[in-house]
């Protein structure tokens, strides 16, 4: 199955770049074979997941009116307002060595705050006092019920869901201290989505294999299969949950492999007016413009 959350206006138009989003609701959806949504009657993604029998919900919801297209619907991110967002660096073998560094015996864990989530296909803002804002690719997983102490089979039963995400980091600002968080939740950067994709419509279930690709301009810049995490999705939610209760809509994602522009020779970041594309075979695509905001 497949979930995403729509903006829908005022005048009942979820069309991309269209009305005003001033005064717009969001509405979780299932998104249908024929690439149309059905309305859940949520709020959210986020609102969904929180329900008791979620899944069966969302499976057995008919079309009470106009189904809307997802390829040209205003998409917010899947889960908009997730109670935590906790980050994995250095998750892939390629990345750790391109990065200088050593394979590690724990997963590093760094946060992200939800207002720096953006739809995937909303503008990139950025910011100001960064002039190094690059691009990281990743897997993400969405939690779909509450664990504490999670063990194997509990994790992964935890696991409601995945999606693309593009943990956009202003790497002066992230190397300023040996603490990360600064140059990882500027607002407005970080583009999520387009849908929810549960384990079963996806090989590998819980530990999918995927390929992962990531654009600047058309140009390629990453490419990696998900199998290659050095710490799985089910490993993660286990160790997460150790430190902290997972909560439904909650988003772990799962750290980057190499090709980011920091260590490129020279190094590379984006600029005013680059397009940033991420894609995940069998989940969707996130395509952003980035842009340095005019007072």
């Amino acid at each position: 199955m497949k979930l995403a959350t729509l903006r829908i206006s005022d005048t009942g138009s979820t069309a991309a770049g269209g009305a005003a989003r001033h005064g717009s609701r969001t509405e979780a959806v299932r998104v249908d074979d024929d690439g149309h949504c059905t309305g859940l009657g949520f709020a959210d993604v986020g609102e969904l997941l929180a329900q008791d029998g979620w899944l069966d919900t969302a499976a057995t919801a008919r079309a009470s009116g106009t189904r809307h297209p997802l390829d040209a619907a205003d998409l917010a991110p899947v889960v908009p307002r997730p109670g935590k967002v906790v980050c994995v660096g250095l998750n892939y073998r390629n990345h750790i060595l391109e990065m200088g560094r050593e394979l590690p015996e724990h997963p590093t864990l760094f946060a992200k705050y939800a207002d720096a989530l953006i739809g995937p296909r909303d503008t990139i803002e950025l910011a100001e006092e960064s002039r190094q804002t690059d691009w990281e690719a990743e897997l993400a997983l969405v939690v779909g019920e509450t664990v504490r102490r999670a063990d194997e089979a509990r994790a992964r039963r935890a696991i409601a869901g995945f999606t693309v995400l593009n943990d956009v980091t202003m790497r002066d600002w992230q190397y300023r201290t040996k603490q990360w968080l600064q140059g990882k939740t500027f607002e407005a950067t970080t583009p999520v989505g387009p849908c929810l994709v549960t384990p079963d419509e996806l090989p590998g279930g819980t530990a999918p294999a995927l390929t992962m690709t990531c654009s600047v301009d058309d140009e390629p810049m990453q490419k990696a299969d998900t199998s290659e995490l050095v710490f799985s999705p089910v490993e993660l939610v286990r160790y997460v949950s150790t430190v902290t209760t997972l909560r439904p809509g909650d988003v772990i994602a799962t750290g980057t492999p190499g090709g980011v522009g920091h260590a490129r020779k020279p190094p590379r970041y984006l600029a005013d007016g680059s397009r940033l594309v991420t894609e995940i075979s069998g989940i969707g695509r996130l395509e952003n413009i980035a842009r340095r905001a005019v007072d």
